[in-house]
Formats: C-alpha cells, structure tokens, sequence
C-alpha cells in the first residue's frame, strides 16, 4: 500500500482499495493450487511454496529473511513474528502497544537484530528496533510532519540505512541512519528530482527502495504519469530519475517492487493492483543500474508487488503477488506461472533460503529450485 502524496482523503481511498482489491484477487483455491504438505504449487514445474503456520491472520507484507532456518515477518495490528528453526515454530514479538500500527517492512541483520518500518500519515510512520529477537523494542524515529508519509527501508550494510517517504513539498524525502537504525536524520532535498503530480512509492511489499552494495540504492514509483525508477549512487544525497516501462497514468498503477544482484542488473515489477484491472506490462528489467529499462518480453500475466533474484543465480528470480508467483530463468525477459498462491512479498537469503509472505498469515518457504 502506499501513501499519495495528495489529501488525506484520497490516501486512506487508495489504501482502503488496495487492501481489498489484493484480497478479492487470491486465488487460494484455483486448481492444482494446494500440495499435500500445505504448499501451492503446479506439480510438474520445480519448485514449491511450502506453506508455514504462522498462527494469525495477519496480513505479512514486511520479510526479513536471514537464512533458510531463520526469519522476520511484519504485518498488519503492529505483528511481528520470528523463527528461528525454518518457519516449524514462530515466535510473536511484536512491540508492546503496537496493534494501533501498520507494519510494512522489516529489515532484519540476524536473529536478534531488526528494524520495522510502520506506515501512516503524520506520527503514524515509525521505526523501531530490537536487538533482542523482539524481547524488546526502541522507537527511533516518529514521524512529526503532517505531510510525510514513509513507505520503505534498506540498509547497506549492518549500520547505513535509508527509509523513504512519498513527496514532501514537491520531492521525496530521504531519511538515513548511519548506527543500525537507532537515530535518523533527514537527508538534504538539493539532490532530490522534481516529483510529478501525483507521484508516490508503494508499501506494497517493502521493496519500493532497495539497495546493493555500499552505496548505490534504487526507489520505485508510481501514480503519476508516468512510472519511474530513481538511483542513488551515494547512500541517497543525489539522484537520478528514469521512466520505467510499467503502465502507469493512474493512483493504482506504477513499479511496486525491484531487486537488484548486483550494481548493473536489475528488475522492476508492478502493474495494477486492482483485481479487476490487467496488467500486461508488469515487469522491466536494467543492465545498466538503472539508466535505462527494457520492457519484458513475456512479463508475469498479473501484477506483481514483490521479486527477488534466486540466490548465487545470474538469471534466476522469482516475483510474487495476489494471483501467483512466476519465475525467470533468463534475468527477466520472459516469465512463467509456477504457483497460484497469494503472496506480497518475497525474500531470498545466500544458502538458498527463499521466502514468501502475505495475507491472512501466509509465510511459506521455497522447497525446490526454479
């Protein structure tokens, strides 16, 4: 979901759409959906989603994952679980007097150590961290201006991060934290491009800001004109604005998620979120960071709100969403349907640990390989 970055009323109207456009497109029950071990997946193409009891409804569009035993979800009604033996127990830690908030990311530097990422408008966008497994949590940051509106995070490494909001004043604001997540600043708007009219990120799966490497971080757009891609190559003081070739022109359309494996190589996925709107353009892909994107040529069939490149794979990724997950074999240009299972987002860790996450507390962990 995703701030407007126009009035109050139009913002809670898009997210109000997005939560139940997403719902009413599950397809949970399509055929040849459900395995025998709980996972959704078609029997003859590789791989499947093994299905995890979470024990609630929440609704998980905030992954951590840290390796295939041990991961971070974070959700709706302020939840937030961990585990820590590859999703066959999960523990609830989720911050004392939280339920009023709204989880959308979550950015996890091991077991015991975490940061989440609330959305909102005003003093609703928070940040706060454990250094516990969740026995304990700090806010760090609370939001004190009426017109910001955080919606993702990234770090680069275990102390450097950034956490995006939609257009404040004509530009997107930036905030960093150079010490893990404890404080934050707001980062100068010099170097920040012009927003277009109606121009805004996404909190649809954690993945509308990405980083790779020690630097160079990505944010992805949508709801103006046209869809955009915008690259920093300095830890987010200056950037660089590049037209995506996602629909857009529309409050419900634009890039929703991007990964990146290494500097150069990146895909961009998104489309429309309504249930009852195509998307027949939901993916682009860079081999240049982000200087230009090439549309795909057989893109995911429905929109998609999160993807993650297979680990140690040079084309290998996977994009999930409410109808399915499809997956590329040849870094992005064509896409196939492996699974019809609803999920907002997706996360991958070295030892090949891929997870998956979404609504009424759907956690599963990839068995197989794409």
């Amino acid at each position: 979901m995703r701030g407007m970055g126009k009035t109050k009323s139009t913002r809670r109207m898009v997210l109000t759409g997005l939560c139940g456009a997403v719902l009413a497109g599950s397809v949970l029950g399509a055929p040849g959906a459900a395995g025998a071990d709980g996972g959704t997946h078609h029997p003859d193409r590789g791989p499947r989603w093994q299905l995890k009891d979470s024990g609630t409804d929440a609704r998980f569009r905030g992954l951590a994952a840290v390796s295939r035993d041990t991961a971070w979800v974070a959700g709706t009604k302020g939840t937030v679980l961990r585990t820590a033996d590859g999703g066959r127990t999960w523990r609830e830690v989720s911050p004392p007097g939280a339920a009023g908030l709204e989880f959308r990311d979550i950015e996890a530097f091991d077991g015991r150590r975490a940061v989440v990422l609330a959305i909102g408008e005003g003093d609703a966008s928070r940040v706060l961290r454990t250094e516990d497994g969740g026995a304990t949590w700090t806010e760090s940051f609370r939001n004190t201006d009426a017109k910001a509106f955080y919606d993702c995070m990234t770090f680069f490494d275990r102390r450097h991060g950034l956490a995006m909001s939609d257009p404040v004043d004509g530009k997107f604001r930036i905030l960093s934290t150079a010490d893990g997540g404890r404080s934050w600043k707001v980062l100068p708007s010099a170097g920040m491009p012009a927003a277009q009219e109606g121009e805004a990120g996404f909190a649809a799966s954690g993945q509308c800001l990405v980083s790779n490497g020690s630097r160079d971080v990505w944010m992805a757009t949508g709801g103006a004109a046209r869809a955009r891609v915008l690259h920093s190559a300095d830890r987010g003081r200056t950037w660089r604005a590049t037209d995506a070739p996602i629909p857009a022109g529309d409050p419900a359309r634009g890039v929703f998620g991007l990964a990146f494996r290494d500097r150069a190589h990146g895909i961009a996925v998104g489309g429309d979120y309504r249930a009852d709107q195509p998307s027949p353009k939901a993916a682009a892909v860079t081999r240049d960071g982000g200087r230009r994107w090439d549309p795909a040529g057989k893109p995911p069939s429905a929109y998609r709100s999160g993807v993650a490149w297979f680990p140690h794979s040079r084309s290998t990724a996977l994009a999930v969403g409410p109808t399915g997950t499809d997956v590329t074999t040849d870094g992005g240009r064509s896409w196939r349907t492996v699974d019809t299972g609803s999920y907002d987002t997706v996360d991958c860790t070295p030892d090949r640990g891929c997870w998956a996450a979404g609504e009424k507390g759907r956690i599963a962990r990839l068995e197989g390989r794409p």
